[in-house]
């Protein structure tokens, strides 16, 4: 499962949304994540599954290498939507046994979360799939510019949050290995008791955060090796390029919320 695993990860590749400009992206995704909230019905909900379907098809990454990349937060879906159809007590009810009833209302609100929990995962994933990690950071360290008259360091949090995103991809593939590691001495980490189980992770733990404080410190030694020193007096290699097509996919966006608002109860 660990190598299906798709935060953080990047797929090169010549799809119209991987030539936007990062900023266009970013832009695109923290205000999708707004809009999501505005659908509130089966219509509104529907268009925005649909949406997302279509940014998945203009972005050429396979939607069933999304879906099992997706594996890791399927048991917090179902859990979310478990919560909503037992704890929602209306609407016409459904199903009643002994302390055990399941109303309409529950049902319906628990599929309207799923599938914005849904849509919010395959944007997300989309950004950091179709943008390599060096233009993530460029983006937000120009969106963020403004910060900056506020000494906000601006350059730093940028570079903080692009080495968190390559990180996790990382830090899965080295679990990945250490879990094979210890299986193949003996240890079992998929069964016997949850006691049993919990004690087999210490063993996993204490080799994991050895490995990442020697990733973290093998970067900070290349940095400064290279002469890295913080964002001041710093020139730019790479030219960010604001194209029609950025544009356009904000317009897009823009229509997008216009259809949720009209349609919204």
């Amino acid at each position: 499962m660990m190598e299906k695993m798709i935060f953080g990860r990047f797929l090169p590749g010549n799809s119209p949304v991987h030539k936007l400009d990062p900023r266009s992206k970013l832009i695109f995704v923290f205000a999708f994540i707004i809009i999501v909230f505005l659908a509130n019905n089966t219509v509104t909900y529907a268009l925005l599954l649909a949406f997302t379907l279509l940014i998945v098809l203009i972005s050429n990454i396979r939607l069933y290498f999304l879906i099992n990349g997706l594996k890791p937060v399927i048991f917090l879906m179902a859990f979310t939507f478990l919560i909503h159809i037992f704890m929602t007590k209306e609407g016409a009810l459904v199903f009643e046994w002994k302390f055990i009833t399941i109303y309409e209302e529950g049902i319906r609100q628990g599929i309207f979360i799923s599938i914005r929990f849904l849509v919010l995962v395959f944007m997300t994933s989309i950004l950091t799939l179709t943008t390599s990690p060096i233009s993530i950071t460029d983006g937000i360290e120009v969106l963020l510019n403004p910060l900056k008259a506020v000494k906000v360091p601006v350059h730093e949090l940028a570079l903080m949050m692009s080495i968190s995103l390559r990180f996790i991809p990382t830090l899965m593939d080295e679990t990945d290995k250490i879990m094979k590691a210890q299986m193949a001495r003996g240890s079992d980490l998929s069964s016997g008791p949850i006691k049993d189980r919990l004690k087999a992770v210490v063993p996993l733990l204490v080799p994991l955060f050895v490995s990442a404080f020697k990733r973290a410190e093998d970067l900070a030694t290349a940095m400064e090796v290279r002469g890295y020193r913080g964002g001041e007096g710093r020139t730019r290699y790479r030219k960010l390029k604001w194209d029609m097509s950025d544009t356009f996919s904000l317009v897009l966006l823009v229509a997008m919320a216009v259809l949720l608002f009209f349609y919204r109860s």
